[in-house]
């Protein structure tokens, strides 16, 4: 009786434990008037994933400028796992990223935020009880009312002679110099030094000390799509350019003697009878690089600060040499033919042609044995050295001077 009595208090204290439990639950489930956080008060509140997971910029945050940094951390615990996706011109691209060593911040490789974007975040934390959060977060970057762009010289893929200069003419102003040059890199195969020089404010030109090496293979890489250009102007292009610079050729003018040496890889090719500028109209003299070449082009003296002395409808054979507007070209209007007697011209460097253009006369030859990037130099006229900042006319400055345009000191 005894033993059935001890049994009997042992169930009634479990009972009572059960009835002691139960009822915690019933007043932490809302079934007094403790109300639904009592469950809360009695075991603690779970942190939420935003105070555990911290992203900047903050989570619907708009027109976040370039300036920002995108930042995953936590304050304790680790990151277990981040997930980034930029959106962009309809393409999502995966962002990147590193974990810092006590795996408690995360940050992209590439620091810059991209403009026009919208960048979603996925991040999952540890803390230091071995629980995980999860946080999602996205947020929208400025959309900038103006861009920049840059045009390329040469072209690309094209095969162009030693002497060729890569030169970029932007659409506006360039203010913020030093940034714009940084995300230009000219590179060549096999390497040399290639330096930048600017040209006021809307013109960025690369060359070497000397002319390039016959079968160099030069790449320009333009990283400028969200550069700063000026104050709300950001460039907008990520884009490769390439080019191979073909054999050797530099072709040296007299205008005293009116003739043309052409030479290639050193060996004299040919002697031609020219006609340069007249006294009144002299050419240049100095470096220039062959700009364009046209098959047949008009000339109108107007368009270059002439008056109406001459309108030639069908120039044939004509190469650019200058961006005000020195060629060498075919002539077939000049009578009698002053071919390396006289100089005549309005200060270009005339070859005898027929009209339509002919392949066996002096300009027609010039021309099929030319190349975009030769080098033409005049010498002995009666004018001063072309600006270098006159088409590619930068080979007419010494190194030194050339190095001293970088606004990267």
């Amino acid at each position: 009786m005894r033993h059935v009595q001890r049994r009997a208090r042992g169930a009634g204290a479990a009972l009572a434990a059960v009835v002691t439990w139960a009822g915690l639950l019933a007043g932490a489930t809302g079934c007094t008037s403790d109300g639904p956080g009592a469950l809360d008060r009695t075991f603690g509140k779970p942190p939420e994933a935003k105070d555990v997971v911290r992203i900047s910029p903050e989570d619907g945050s708009k027109d976040v400028r370039p300036g920002g940094r995108l930042r995953v951390r936590v304050a304790e615990g680790h990151l277990e796992s981040v997930h980034v996706v930029r959106s962009q011109d309809a393409q999502d691209t995966r962002v990147s990223g590193r974990l810092s060593r006590d795996g408690r911040t995360w940050r992209p490789d590439d620091d810059r935020l991209a403009l026009a974007a919208e960048y979603t975040v996925d991040a999952v934390a540890v803390d230091g009880h071995g629980r995980r959060s999860a946080r999602h977060a996205s947020f929208t970057t400025y959309v900038p009312d103006e861009r920049f762009i840059g045009y390329v010289t040469p072209e690309d893929r094209s095969v162009v002679g030693t002497g060729m200069i890569v030169s970029l003419a932007f659409n506006r102003a360039i203010t913020e110099r030093a940034a714009v040059e940084r995300a230009v890199r000219v590179t060549a195969e096999p390497p040399v030094e290639i330096r930048p020089h600017w040209f006021g404010t809307d013109r960025l030109d690369f060359r070497p000390e000397h002319y390039w090496r016959p079968g160099t293979r030069v790449t320009v890489d333009l990283r400028l799509r969200d550069v700063r250009g000026a104050p709300g102007v950001y460039g907008s292009q990520y884009k490769t350019f390439s080019f191979t610079v073909g054999r050797s050729q530099a072709s040296l003018v007299d205008a005293a003697a009116h003739t043309m040496e052409v030479r290639r890889d050193g060996r004299l090719l040919a002697t031609l009878p020219i006609t340069a500028g007249a006294p009144e109209h002299t050419t240049y003299n100095g470096k220039m690089v062959v700009m364009e070449m046209l098959e047949v082009t008009r000339m109108d003296g107007r368009t270059v600060g002439f008056g109406g002395e001459y309108d030639i409808p069908d120039v044939p054979h004509a190469l650019r040499l200058t961006g005000s507007g020195t060629f060498v070209h075919g002539n077939y209007w000049s009578s009698p033919a002053p071919f390396g007697r006289t100089n005549v011209s309005h200060g270009c460097v005339g070859l005898k042609d027929v009209r339509g253009g002919g392949s066996d006369t002096p300009a027609g030859w010039f021309f099929d044995h030319s190349l975009v990037g030769d080098v033409v130099e005049v010498v002995h006229s009666d004018d001063k050295v072309v600006d270098a900042a006159n088409g590619l006319g930068g080979w007419n400055m010494d190194w030194t001077r050339w190095k001293a345009g970088s606004s990267l000191k």
